[in-house]
């Protein structure tokens, strides 16, 4: 299968650059697989597509502040985006100017608050990096680090609770799970009134995300490797949901992979811990999400691979050239399809 056969024409126009004021007040694009049918609504009026006894899954990983400034000892500015912790203080790091940047290379930040040493290289271009710090990380990434926006977005972020989730807890990740980005609490409060459950899952997402695909075969693609973690509380509302006949409906992509990872054939799942590189495009047989929430993706990504798989690959092409004839905000602060 060709990548060439996930690509579209988008205006820039329509690349969302900041996030909408009120969170629920975005576009929604209601896709009914079964019935072929596209209809345009707002994504609060989700809770009428949601039934009693469904099961919402949503991923509930907190981006931490994962572009960091610094300088090394010559004085050099450098660049460091924090990918994913390894261990300990050791992390998974893009640094730029990566070609000067070797092994045993040191660097400050934040007026020594913080100070790095480059360990070595690592697959697919990143550096591991050991930190050096007196007192707690995250306190000092929050004093000095920045928001890893995305890299089509080009304006400043004003508000930086509003690249997350309001349901975001386990910090971890260099993106956050944008289709949650449309849910405010009182939403969310409505539709467990209605009888709707809500598990949530960890999957921390990392910035492999946004890399293009480079080869020219969908096949060809390797899938970059994402933490994750189930409770048994949250594995238990899932089962639930299948035991009865209910749909288990995924917030966003990461939901997708986490639950797509663990489930069994039937699409019981159970909790765990792990990583997960699993690669979801045409042709693959889901065994457990039943509908998914999510927002408009790049083309000739994994994620609009991953869609198609769900909806079928026409069909949304169908809905994304709607999309763009109905002027739809698209990505990260874009708006949001449910497909069901």
């Amino acid at each position: 299968m060709k990548v060439s056969e996930f690509n579209y024409d988008l205006p820039e126009r329509l690349i969302a650059q900041t996030p909408i004021r009120q969170r629920d007040a975005s576009r929604l694009m209601v896709v009914n697989r079964n019935e072929q049918t596209i209809e345009h609504k707002i994504f609060r009026d989700i809770i009428t597509y949601l039934e009693p006894g469904d099961c919402l899954v949503r991923n509930n990983t907190k981006v931490i502040p994962a572009r960091i400034y610094g300088q090394k000892e010559t004085g050099a500015k450098v660049e460091f985006l924090l990918l994913k912790n390894i261990e300990g203080d050791t992390w998974e790091t893009i640094v730029r100017p990566g070609n000067k940047l070797h092994s045993g290379a040191k660097v400050i930040f934040g007026d020594g608050l913080l100070k790095a040493e480059v360990i070595e290289p690592m697959p697919g271009g990143t550096r591991k990096v050991k930190f050096f710090y007196e007192g707690i990380f995250n306190e000092i990434l929050d004093k000095i680090g920045l928001m890893p926006l995305p890299p089509y977005i080009h304006e400043e972020l004003k508000e930086k609770d509003r690249y997350q989730t309001v349901y975001a807890q386990n910090k971890g990740s260099a993106a956050a799970p944008t289709a949650g980005l449309h849910f405010t609490q009182e939403l969310l409060q409505k539709i467990e009134q209605k009888g709707i459950e809500i598990a949530n899952v960890t999957l921390h997402v990392g910035i492999g995300t946004f890399r293009p695909v480079k080869e020219e075969t969908v096949e060809a693609h390797k899938m970059h490797t994402e933490h994750f973690y189930i409770k048994p509380e949250d594995s238990e509302k899932i089962n639930r949901a299948k035991a009865n006949g209910k749909r288990v409906i995924a917030v966003g992509t990461t939901s997708c992979r986490v639950l797509e990872t663990v489930a069994d054939e039937k699409g019981y799942v159970k909790p765990v811990e792990g990583d997960t590189q699993i690669y979801i495009y045409p042709g693959y047989q889901f065994k457990c999400m039943d509908g998914l929430i999510t927002n408009f993706h790049l083309p000739q990504s994994t994620l609009l691979m991953l869609v198609s798989a769900f909806a079928g690959k026409e069909f949304m092409r169908q809905a994304y050239e709607q999309a763009v004839q109905e002027e739809y905000r698209f990505f990260s602060f874009g708006d949001a399809m449910f497909i069901f």
